[in-house]
């Protein structure tokens, strides 16, 4: 297991530096992204807010993503992540708006992907979008392992 404020540190180091904002919509990660995010001391400053978005209820509650704007995209998708990090990005009017959604394990999703599968997305001034396939089907590890990736292209996007 990583240490929470080690992994949050250099993201919410250079979100402050930058006077830029984050808001998180995660799944597969189960609320890691976000404590990992508000461990750092003046998380306030860059921490808009975040939501585990992991169910029909919680995508319509919490992100009000209606079935409408889900036609031709299905969970776990790389499209997914990318309106999971644009509808959190100008919900809570950050600078920059992060997406992740997979199947942590043991098993696969519904959907037909493998445990270890997640598709992360970033937006903000610019847009990427990855898809991971760890090979494992440890929930926990694939947590952490999901989480640093989250993590990590979060800071790529920053320095670029």
């Amino acid at each position: 297991m990583e240490n929470l404020i080690a992994l949050g540190a250099e993201v919410g180091a250079q979100l402050k530096a930058r006077g830029e904002t984050v808001a998180v919509a995660e799944s597969s990660t189960g609320g890691l992204v976000c404590a990992a995010l508000l461990s750092v001391p003046g998380a306030s400053v860059y921490f808009q807010g975040g939501g585990v978005v992991y169910t029909l209820a919680s995508r319509e509650g919490l992100m009000r993503i209606e079935s409408g704007e889900m036609e031709g995209i299905r969970s776990s998708s790389e499209p997914y992540a990318l309106l999971l990090a644009r509808t959190a990005r100008e919900r809570m009017g950050a600078t920059w708006g992060v997406g992740e959604t997979g199947a942590a394990g043991p098993t696969g999703n519904r959907y037909g992907d493998a445990p270890g599968h997640t598709c992360i997305a970033v937006v903000g001034p610019q847009e990427k979008v990855i898809t991971l396939e760890t090979g494992r089907d440890d929930r926990e590890e694939n947590m952490w392992v999901f989480t640093r990736a989250v993590i990590d292209l979060l800071a790529e996007c920053l320095k670029s």
